[in-house]
């Protein structure tokens, strides 16, 4: 990164131009704001410290100058005392921040790194949106439809900030990719990202698993443990299925993320958090909060922005890029050379509606390039053979496995358990795959068994 150092006491300025160049940063020198301005136009600095008076031209002066080229160098103003008013006023035209007189070489240094994070963080995302006009591509995401080109303006746009988004949308439509895709494009790049699924940590361990616990906070406790907030410091935490974590815990999240401090479990002090974070859940948020799944207050304090993906039904104009763009991932997962897709298996994916979204897509296309000779292209003959077969409701039997006989009498809760047990049943108790055939998240499943135990362990023998 390249530093332009604009100062008029000439000892000051060889002394910051040795410091500065030390730290491994190309640098330039101007004894005043004109010849700083003429050293900018002909050098392109990416940082630019300068003094707040000098004569010719002010630092104020030089700023001005450089905003009106449309410069994106980071301009850092030096001030003596009694001059924190004009620096002040200087961040308000867009100075990057200013350091008091005399300069602190830890707190320059610090400044100048930050301002280095951003300026590559910026150059990265000039490269991606010009990846974006061109192609259609966002990080790992892609498509050219209207509704995904909107999500990519809006993901570009809040990425290199520090606020909270909220991320809806049905299973499998890439809501973790969504987050994923704001911490790659942030400055929090290179640090932690972490994603915690709130539905598949039991209720009694969701506190210590965010939070954290020290050594003997409860039963088990046997040494001082880091939770999710510790762990993805500086970087960014995704909360999936925000819907399923316990009211009580919601309301602890929302104090650290209102007042940016934590306490572990049994701890008696608080520490600071510096982690952004996203939220993500296929509920509909409002009705979450309508029926007390989710507090309001946390709702509104997540929602500063809002993205919704669409399922991919609803914008079927992105399969191909995004069938293609997955061939190429696996042929390097799996160490193939599949030659794209042929017309005859886009015209099946087309007419298929994709109830699980870009992750069944994903799926499809993987399994089709394990099956398909190397050099050649994927065709119908690579998909499963019930493939977009429409499953028409056959005539109930009582006798059937896939029936559940409810006679008028049986209550709805006798109703649910008979379903919830049968489809268990179908599953060979695998309760995941159970949990995804009847619309419910496995912690629900986990409950709604364990009520079930119960109510058996309370009848008379």
């Amino acid at each position: 990164m390249k530093v332009l150092i604009v100062e008029d006491e000439p000892h000051a300025l060889m002394g910051l131009a040795e410091l500065i160049s030390g730290w491994g940063y190309q640098t330039e020198t101007a004894r005043d704001g004109v010849e700083g301005w003429e050293k900018a136009l002909a050098w392109d600095p990416s940082i630019v410290v300068t003094d707040l008076k000098m004569p010719r031209m002010d630092g104020i002066g030089l700023l001005t100058k450089l905003a009106e080229s449309n410069s994106n160098a980071a301009v850092v103003l030096l001030t003596a005392q009694g001059s924190i008013q004009l620096a002040v006023d200087a961040m308000k035209l867009g100075a990057y921040d200013f350091l008091q007189k005399p300069v602190d070489a830890t707190r320059l240094r610090t400044i100048l790194a930050n301002a280095t994070r951003q300026r590559a963080t910026e150059i990265e995302l000039e490269v991606t949106r010009r990846q974006l006009r061109n192609t259609g591509i966002l990080g790992s995401m892609v498509g050219s439809s209207k509704a995904m080109r909107e999500i990519f303006a809006l993901i570009e746009q809040i990425a290199p900030s520090n606020v909270s988004v909220l991320i809806t949308g049905e299973s499998g439509t890439g809501k973790e990719m969504v987050a994923r895709t704001l911490h790659d494009l942030s400055p929090r790049k290179g640090r932690p990202f972490l994603a915690v699924n709130c539905a598949a940590i039991p209720e009694t361990l969701i506190e210590s698993e965010i939070f954290g616990h020290e050594k003997g906070a409860f039963t088990g406790a046997v040494e001082r443990r880091a939770g999710c907030f510790e762990l993805a410091t500086g970087g960014t935490l995704l909360l999936d299925e925000l819907g399923e974590m316990p009211i009580g815990t919601q309301a602890k999240l929302l104090r650290v993320l209102e007042e940016r401090k934590l306490r572990r479990l049994g701890g008696r002090t608080e520490q600071d958090v510096d982690v952004r974070v996203l939220a993500a859940t296929n509920r509909d948020p409002q009705d979450a909060v309508t029926h007390g799944h989710l507090r309001a207050d946390l709702f509104y304090r997540l929602n500063v922005f809002h993205i919704h993906m669409p399922p991919l039904r609803e914008h079927l104009e992105d399969l191909q890029v995004m069938a293609e763009a997955m061939v190429l991932e696996m042929n390097q997962k799996h160490t193939r050379h599949v030659a794209g897709l042929s017309d005859q298996i886009l015209d099946r994916m087309l007419s298929y509606d994709w109830p699980g979204n870009a992750r069944e897509l994903r799926n499809t296309i993987e399994r089709a390039v394990i099956l398909c000779p190397d050099g050649a292209p994927l065709d119908a003959t690579h998909l499963p053979r019930t493939f977009g077969t429409p499953q028409l409701p056959m005539p109930a039997r009582v006798n059937d496995a896939n029936v559940v006989p409810v006679r008028v009498g049986n209550t709805v809760d006798e109703a649910e358990r008979m379903l919830i047990l049968r489809t268990l049943e179908s599953t060979g108790q695998n309760k995941t795959r159970a949990a995804e055939i009847l619309g419910v998240s496995l912690k629900t499943l986990h409950n709604k068994l364990k009520e079930y135990s119960h109510s058996r362990e309370d009848q008379p023998a």
